[in-house]
């Protein structure tokens, strides 16, 4: 995945720039795809989020789904929450 030279290249599209980065080793690449996953997200939103937490400080934003589960406080055994069986309502068809 490496070649000789460094670059970035930015390029303006519609008021949003793009960027491409070359030259990345293995394993990063590796280490992204699994943070991107740990936070449910493709690997390029994860690097967008890394780059705006190094350049622009972390901020405040809402939880993940899996993060917000993964927050949730033990509450108790599975046998607490059994529903009791219901066999329906008898219909004609």
């Amino acid at each position: 995945m490496c070649c000789n030279d460094s670059r970035i290249m930015l390029s303006l599209i519609a008021e949003m720039a793009q960027l491409i980065v070359r030259n990345i080793e293995e394993k990063m690449v590796k280490k992204l795809k699994l943070r991107a996953g740990e936070h449910g997200v493709s690997m390029e939103e994860e690097h967008r989020r890394i780059l705006r937490a190094a350049l622009l400080g972390r901020s405040e934003k809402a939880l993940s789904f899996k993060q917000y589960l993964r927050e949730m406080p033990e509450a108790g055994p599975d046998d607490l929450f059994e529903r009791a069986h219901d066999p329906g309502r008898k219909i004609e068809l």
